[in-house]
C-alpha cells in the first residue's frame, strides 16, 4: 500500500493555543484531522502535528498494512524534516525519538520538506480547529 500524509501546525501566540492539520490519502480516498494540541511554540506543535499524523495512520491500519505500506511524508517545517532526516534536535529530541518509533512498522517511509503553499490542505485543517476552539 502507499500512503501520502501531510501535517501542518497553526498557532495564535495571543492565546497561547496551537493545532494539527491532517490529511492522509490511502487508496485514492481522503481522510481529514483537525484537532487542538498542547504545544508551547511553533516547532513544538509541528512536532505534534508530525505525531498526531503518525498515530492516527498507525491506528487505521492492520499490523500487516503496516509492514507493507509505504509512506511518503510531507510537512513545510524544516526544523521536522530536518530533524527526522538528522535523528537530531537539540530542543525536542524527545518528539524525533517518539516519531521514529511510530515510524518503525511501516515497510518504507519518505519524509520530505514542501513549501507553505503545496501543504494548504493540512493548513486549513490546522485553521479551522484554532478557529473552531475559539468560538467556544
Amino acid at each position: 500500500m502507499y500512503i501520502k500524509l501531510y501535517s501542518d501546525a497553526a498557532e495564535r501566540p495571543q492565546t497561547q493555543a496551537s493545532s494539527a492539520g491532517i490529511l492522509m490519502i490511502v487508496d485514492h480516498k481522503q481522510y481529514q484531522v483537525k484537532r487542538l494540541l498542547t504545544a508551547t511554540d511553533n516547532h513544538e506543535a509541528e512536532f505534534q502535528a508530525c505525531i498526531l499524523a503518525f498515530s492516527t495512520l498507525t491506528a487505521k491500519l492492520t499490523r500487516a498494512e503496516l509492514a507493507t505500506t509505504v509512506v511518503n511524508y510531507y510537512t513545510d517545517s524544516k526544523i521536522v524534516s530536518d530533524s527526522l532526516h538528522k535523528n537530531y534536535a537539540k530542543h525536542y529530541q524527545h518528539y524525533v525519538d517518539q516519531i521514529h518509533q511510530l515510524q518503525a512498522p511501516f515497510s518504507l517511509v519518505f519524509v520530505n520538506w514542501i513549501p507553505e503553499q503545496q501543504n494548504k490542505g493540512a493548513h486549513q485543517l490546522a485553521l479551522q480547529a484554532l478557529h473552531h476552539s475559539e468560538r467556544k
